[in-house]
């Protein structure tokens, strides 16, 4: 269940009162008649399944309460209510399965942003992969993949794409972009630096290395894993199950194959540079390919939906 808590204008409460009626899987009304003062307006309360709380929050823009008032969306962890039990009976469909668009643009949008915190944790992820890459550890290689947030704009991306919104679409382009421009560029120059420390030398780069040299060797199996990890990436998002994303992370080699690139740079090596930013290449398609190809087919599902998420004039709304 969603918890809905909204400002509207006194003019558009009763519009508010009507479309929360009209929607199935609402229950737990409460209106406090001017109770809010920045903005003033009405203070609305109720408690939405999750199945239809996508097409509640559409009619609530709809009507410009975003613009006007505020809308603003807890989840429900525990509800003990027979009437909120009955609400998620009378939705179609699983909670699980449904797609909440507004929730998940917000979260891409703030695990895109092209901030310090995250061009760091990218970097340091990079640097970890650089010493796994150098001393073939796959222990290390598995824990900067842990450690990148890389993820955040690929779905962001792919969210841009699917809702047709060139600025979300753009930003986290941009973002990835420039984060793996950065952590490749700091890699380089901590890998020239380990170098000269005696830590690093080009021998340990060139011998061979059974446990991670399938970074810089991309394969169709590359492009198939990142397929896999696009979609189950999207899926924990929308269904906010995102322990799953953990698995996601380490099932693709994007930092680790910045960080092979930017070894074999420090050292000269074009053939591994080039092949492991082949691997980079076809991983971040593949999800973001992945990626698209899963919110399309929500969409389409959900939309068979659509026409069951309204109740009939007249219908009581809960037990």
């Amino acid at each position: 269940m969603l918890h809905l808590r909204m400002i509207t204008p006194a003019d558009r409460t009763d519009a508010v009162l009507e479309l929360i009626d009209r929607t199935v899987g609402t229950t737990h009304l409460a209106v406090f008649t001017g109770a809010a003062r920045d903005p003033v307006g009405d203070i609305v309360l109720c408690d939405v399944a999750r199945e239809a709380g996508d097409g509640l929050l559409n009619g609530l823009r709809d009507l410009g309460i975003d613009k006007d008032g505020s809308i603003a969306v807890d989840h429900i962890d525990l509800s003990l209510s027979s009437r909120a039990d009955h609400a998620e009976e009378e939705a179609p469909g699983e909670g699980a399965d449904a797609v909440v668009w507004e929730q998940l643009t917000e979260a891409t949008h703030e695990e895109s942003s092209l901030s310090i915190t995250y061009l760091l944790f990218l970097t340091l992820a990079t640097m970890i992969a650089a010493c796994g890459v150098v001393l073939d550890n796959a222990i290390l290689i598995v824990g900067a993949m842990a450690v990148g947030p890389e993820f955040g704009p690929l779905a962001g991306i792919c969210t841009g794409l699917v809702r047709r919104s060139p600025r979300l679409t753009w930003r986290c382009l941009v973002a990835l972009l420039v984060g793996f421009a950065v952590a490749i560029a700091a890699t380089t120059v901590f890998s020239v630096v380990m170098d000269a420390w005696g830590q690093f030398d080009e021998g340990m780069l060139e011998n061979p290395r059974p446990n991670t040299s399938f970074i810089w060797q991309p394969d169709p199996f590359s492009f198939i894993v990142a397929l896999l990890a696009g979609a189950a990436g999207v899926l924990s998002l929308t269904s906010s199950k995102s322990g799953a994303l953990v698995g996601v992370a380490i099932s693709v080699t994007t930092v680790p194959a910045a960080a092979n690139a930017a070894v074999a740079l420090s050292y000269g090596d074009v053939g591994q540079m080039w092949g492991s930013a082949e691997q980079l290449l076809l991983n971040l398609l593949g999800i973001i390919l992945a990626g698209v190809l899963t919110l399309v087919g929500w969409k389409l599902l959900w939309r068979t939906q659509r026409g069951r998420m309204t109740r009939p004039p007249g219908a009581p709304r809960g037990r």
